[in-house]
């Protein structure tokens, strides 16, 4: 009886974490960026919402497993993308064909709301909003 009692917090935490993981189908279309923060930064920044609405950037996950990002009615970024628990494993193309990996980590996923964010010093806390299921 006891083992069972030790056995059942890990056996429902096994559980939980592979029902939070996130579907790639999930992340299909273009997600709206409504807010950007620099939360990792001393002091901390966030982006206007001035600045966001005058920028319009957005985020595009294609069937394709393919990932882009625009900022300004510009390609900032493109790769490609896997997923791996609450994950989002970003493959960008850097301009000169050399590649680089990093995650994204998602603590939000909706069907109409993400957040997302990059770690490290440097790294960004974005809430997006699901403008389509198709990509654009």
């Amino acid at each position: 009886m006891k083992t069972t009692i030790r056995l059942l917090p890990l056996i429902l935490l096994s559980f939980i974490s592979c029902n939070n993981s996130i579907q790639r189908e999930g992340l299909y279309g273009k997600w709206k960026y409504i807010k950007v923060e620099h939360p990792h930064i001393s002091p901390s920044d966030t982006i206007s919402s001035a600045d966001i609405a005058e920028q319009a950037p957005y985020i595009v996950f294609e069937t394709n497993d393919s990932l882009k990002i625009i900022w300004g009615g510009k390609l900032l970024s493109y790769g490609t993308f896997g997923t791996q628990g609450q994950n989002i494993k970003y493959k960008e193309v850097l301009p000169d064909g050399k590649t680089r990996e990093f995650p994204f980590y998602v603590s939000v996923l909706t069907d109409n709301k993400m957040v997302f964010e990059t770690m490290g010093d440097e790294g960004a806390k974005i809430t997006a909003v699901k403008a389509t299921n198709e990509h654009p």
